[in-house]
């Protein structure tokens, strides 16, 4: 009975234009799965060892493409450690080409002017991204000189980014306003406030909606007096938790939405209080693991930037190269004291 491409698809577990891609030596399809479908058409007597060493020899070669990521500048953990993780992923994929663009991160001006001179050097664009007018026409013009722009950790919507890779920000704030309020129980009045690097910041600000919409949900009992930007730069955080906790003396719960955590943490451990106060952060850097052991912070919501790094780099390298790719979104987990994952 005569083979067909039918035959070969249905043996490799793909479609018959992925074979006829394979197998005509055109591009769009990714490495390992060109070996599959030669290998089967092999096996099955499709083609011969001849045909296949041609196939697989002929391949056309990849993109080295220049990736270009423009990041925060300042003590923010998280963004040094996203930072260290591109570049050295990026290293670990046969020298993939990562440059780091770091910019004063709360001014969406700097990085629209960032990404403009990105424009004819770069295949492929990251950006920790601020919702803006001057930022969203930036990413348009990006995209319309045909760079692949993924938005990472803080999205913007109708723009034409090939992808958004972090977590999903509102439910990251129900999760710490539901862990605050079980904390807390639902019973007596207490008062809690809340923390942000910016709002500018989709997803600060989605963080804020989730954790008020959880609260007004299930724990109408906990009242938020505050709500302090401080720019995830640790002394400003020190000045408005200290300002906070002189204000409201009867605080007992906060959530850090931002970085910042250690100026937050000093101003707690440097203010006297007979009462607990219940704090709810993000990001497992170091210094918030020494802050879970000594009680400091009760919960830290993780977001995995080993995890987005890896991600950024498929989706981005896939996507230059005309390959199909599949984004694996990074777990929301929280961590407490008694689960601490081993560095």
């Amino acid at each position: 009975m005569r083979l067909t491409l039918n035959d070969v698809a249905r043996e490799a577990g793909v479609s018959t234009a992925t074979v006829d891609r394979v197998l005509n030596n055109r591009t769009g399809v990714r490495g390992r799965t060109r070996e599959i479908v030669v290998d089967v058409a092999r096996r099955l007597g499709y083609i011969s060892d001849a045909s296949s060493s041609a196939a697989e020899n002929s391949a056309p070669a990849a993109i080295q493409p220049r990736l270009h990521f423009v990041l925060p500048r300042g003590s923010n953990m998280y963004v040094q450690t996203l930072q260290q993780q591109l570049q050295a992923q990026g290293a670990a994929r046969g020298g993939v080409d990562v440059h780091i663009t770091s910019i004063e991160g709360f001014n969406p001006d700097t990085l629209a002017r960032a990404l403009a001179k990105l424009e004819g050097r770069a295949d492929g664009v990251g950006i920790v991204a601020l919702d803006h007018p001057t930022v969203r026409e930036a990413i348009r013009r990006l995209s319309n000189a045909g760079v692949k722009v993924v938005t990472l950790a803080s999205d913007i919507l109708h723009v034409p980014r090939i992808a958004y890779v972090g977590i999903d920000n509102r439910a990251a704030g129900r999760l710490a306003g539901y862990v605050l309020g079980r904390f807390l129980g639902a019973s007596e009045a207490r008062k809690v406030a809340l923390f942000a690097g910016s709002l500018s910041y989709r997803g600060h600000e989605e963080r804020e909606m989730g954790f008020r919409n959880i609260v007004k949900e299930e724990f109408p009992n906990l009242e938020v007096v505050a709500l302090r930007e401080m720019q995830d730069d640790e002394e400003t955080a020190f000045a408005e938790a200290s300002q906070l906790l002189q204000g409201h003396q009867d605080l007992e719960g906060i959530y850090n939405i931002g970085a910042g955590n250690e100026g937050i943490a000093r101003a707690l451990k440097a203010y006297p209080s007979e009462r607990s106060i219940v704090y709810i952060a993000h990001d497992l850097t170091p210094h918030n693991r020494v802050c879970l052991l000594d009680g400091t912070i009760d919960a830290v919501i993780d977001q995995n930037p080993r995890i987005e790094a890896r991600e950024a780099l498929n989706v981005l390298i896939e996507s230059i190269n005309g390959c199909p790719y599949e984004y694996h979104p990074p777990r929301l987990q929280i961590i407490f004291r008694e689960n601490l994952p081993e560095t």
